[in-house]
């Protein structure tokens, strides 16, 4: 399989939420495959930590807070002014944090969806018009999550933050193939249960896979030029994230309760289906 042209020694990448786990796993992967770096967190003390951990290529850090339009305009500016042309962008920082249900905590929606959702935007907006401009192939890759598709009760924020991300990627998708012509293109990263910093755990449970495999996704499907990045885990097969994927579809078309997956009334129905 080639690889990307946007993936090849000498271009640059820039990569949010870098500094600790899915993050982090693509800067070491992109470091040995000797991109240059321009590596975003919130910490600049974690950051260099990062930075330390990889080690070699040619590497530039700066503290961002992507719920801040100016943040990632600044960010935009350190990494040409170091490197030039970005060919590879990975709007990946993310929170995890449960500000309640939805009829609670404004304040804490509003900072989940700043970082989540909006970080994404803002990443697009300070970057995608200098790589339409530069004229070389480019990539964006932004993180969703699975959790943002099948919408599982428990974190409504954080469902709705990746729900608008993975709408958001499927849009900016379309458009990219209008205004480049496949040139510049948009990939929605799906990650499923990933042992990382949100993970809250001690140790990486038997389920989970690691954030190198999901990096391993992400670099093979970019190279084949796969829209949807999406992992699996040690947890849940494929056939039966499909299953989940469709019964979601299904509700709107069979005019079923809202996450009828977890209604009551159509537990055997689920149950059923999945058997199938």
């Amino acid at each position: 399989m080639m690889a990307h042209p946007a993936l090849s020694a000498g271009r640059t990448a820039v990569i949010t939420g870098a500094a600790s786990g899915i993050g982090l796993a693509a800067a070491r992967r992109l470091a040995a495959m000797g991109l240059n770096l321009c590596l975003a967190d919130r910490s600049i003390a974690a950051l260099d930590q990062a930075a330390a951990q990889i080690g070699t290529g040619r590497i530039r850090t700066q503290a961002t807070d992507v719920a801040r339009l100016e943040d990632l305009q600044r960010l935009h500016a350190v990494a040409t002014e170091a490197f030039g042309e970005v060919h590879l962008l990975m709007n990946n920082a993310g929170v995890g944090f449960n500000p309640g249900k939805p009829w609670e905590n404004a304040l804490g929606w509003r900072e989940l969806l700043g970082i989540n959702l909006w970080g994404v935007i803002h990443g697009v907006q300070a970057f995608v018009p200098g790589m339409l401009a530069h004229g070389a192939p480019a990539v964006v890759v932004n993180t969703g999550s699975k959790q943002g598709i099948t919408l599982p009760p428990g974190n409504s924020a954080y469902n709705t933050s990746k729900a608008g991300v993975k709408a958001y990627t499927e849009l900016l998708a379309h458009e990219l193939r209008q205004a480049a012509s496949g040139r510049v293109s948009a990939h929605l990263l799906v990650p499923g249960f990933t042992y990382t910093g949100m993970s809250n755990r001690p140790a990486k449970p038997a389920g989970a896979w690691t954030a190198d495999q999901v990096i391993d996704v992400m670099i093979e499907g970019i190279n084949r030029g796969d829209f949807y990045l999406f992992c699996q885990d040690n947890e849940t097969p494929r056939a039966v994230d499909e299953k989940r994927m469709a019964w979601a579809a299904g509700d709107l078309i069979h005019n079923r309760p809202a996450l009828s997956r977890w209604h009551p009334d159509f537990s055997e129905a689920f149950a059923a289906f999945l058997k199938d």
